[in-house]
């Protein structure tokens, strides 16, 4: 899962050396901490948070198959 959220980001960014994913996890949940430059904050939201809401349905789906449930934190 981390690598699906950095190649998102890093696809969507002007500066993808800036993008770094932290992950932490617990039995039951995934916690992803996503942190891009401040310029490309944007990028990563999108427009009315469209862009984020299709990453963490995507993080849904792939958390589901080991029957966890994901949670995709973006930091400034």
């Amino acid at each position: 899962m981390k690598e699906l959220v950095t190649h998102i980001a890093e696809s969507l960014v002007d500066s993808p050396d800036q993008v770094t994913v932290s992950i932490s996890e617990t039995d039951e949940t995934v916690s992803i901490e996503l942190t891009v430059g401040q310029d490309d904050l944007g990028k990563v939201i999108g427009k009315q948070g469209r862009t984020a809401r299709a990453m963490r349905t995507l993080l849904s789906a792939s958390a589901s198959r080991e029957d966890k449930k994901s949670r995709l934190d973006i930091l400034e």
